[in-house]
């Protein structure tokens, strides 16, 4: 991804941000409008901007040459609704999770004057993607497949957060709820569908493709979003905090991680009664002995065998497909994910 596309990319940002403290349904006055211009630079444009980035990506493979100025800004207001439902899925999470920091601030809703009106800003997030589409794409012929993508994939993510949260409820811990299938198909719906198919799906919709025939497609993305989710977990507890930018806290927030189903499967009686008792607890010595079980056990090795598992499996699927520009689209992801250090 070239600077200059990412600029256009950031360009694009404040466009749409200036229509929308300026929309004609509602009577904006001063302190509105700053209050929403405020909340939107500090929630949207903060992360790696990857997801709203890979909408021009694949766009520009699936059309194999260069873009209009027209088409770079119809695939930018795609990408940035991609990044507008992400804040606003991270404002709502940050509060359900009690976070106190998010890429590297305060969250939003522990600023001083933000508190639980956060809740209200998340919902004005997702309302803002519904703007954006009728404005620019109202017109388009894909239009009514963009806003049923964009509902469906939501309901599929805040239905991956809600079997997540009722997995891992606070007072209820019990590690025999935790399995692969469990752990697959948390991150299918809250991480992969978003992360991974919305973009190349708002890719291919512009393309005028029809998405019912890319079901293949979807496949892949999903087990590439799996995959993507599984050398979280790993980073997590193996990844060096100042190369991955944070400190990881599966093991002391009881997550459903792809290590800890990994190390209930391969332990023995004595290992699994070490997982249950200090599983899930704050302090230093319990986090140590589960890291120091996850080193007996080689899950170092384990998650290298299935890195080199899941990009064979990958690859084959990918070349699988008729069209050779879908496949560069695929490839490119997978390109930007496999074996990551952050």
């Amino acid at each position: 991804m070239s600077s200059d596309l990412k600029s256009k990319f950031l360009e694009v940002y404040n466009t749409l941000k200036s229509e929308l403290i300026n929309d004609p349904a509602f009577e904006f006055d001063e302190d509105s409008r700053q209050w929403v211009e405020k909340m939107l630079d500090y929630n949207v444009p903060g992360g790696k901007l990857n997801r709203g980035l890979s909408v021009i990506d694949s766009y520009q493979l699936l059309k194999g040459g260069e873009l209009t100025k027209d088409e770079v800004f119809l695939a930018s207001a795609l990408g940035w609704c991609i990044e507008w439902l992400q804040a606003y899925f991270l404002v709502l999470d940050d509060i359900m999770d009690e976070s106190h920091t998010r890429r590297g601030q305060p969250c939003w809703f522990r600023l001083p004057k933000v508190g639980m009106i956060a809740v209200n800003d998340g919902i004005i997030l997702r309302n803002h993607i519904p703007r954006i589409l009728k404005k620019h794409f109202r017109g388009k012929p894909y239009y009514v497949d963009l806003v049923d993508l964009f509902n469906e994939v939501e309901f599929q993510t805040a239905s991956g957060q809600m079997i997540d949260l009722i997995t891992t409820l606070v007072g209820e811990k019990d590690l025999s709820k935790y399995s692969l299938s469990t752990h697959r198909r948390i991150v299918q719906y809250k991480t992969a569908y978003y992360s991974f198919y919305l973009p190349v799906a708002c890719a291919l919709l512009m393309f005028g493709e029809d998405l019912d025939k890319h079901e293949e497609v979807k496949n892949v993305l999903i087990e590439m979003g799996t995959y993507f989710q599984v050398q979280d977990d790993y980073l997590d507890c193996f990844g060096a905090p100042e190369v991955i930018g944070k400190i990881g806290t599966d093991i002391e927030d009881f997550k459903c991680s792809w290590l800890v189903v990994k190390a209930l499967e391969l332990a023995n009686e004595n290992q699994k009664k070490t997982l249950h008792e200090n599983y899930g607890k704050k302090d230093p010595s319990s986090v140590a002995k589960v890291k120091e079980l996850y080193y007996t056990l080689n899950l170092q090795g384990v998650f290298e065998d299935y890195e080199n598992a899941s990009y064979t499996k990958l690859i084959t699927s990918i070349e699988g497909h008729p069209s050779k520009a879908v496949q560069a689209v695929l490839k490119s992801f997978l390109g930007k994910i496999y074996k990551r250090q952050k």
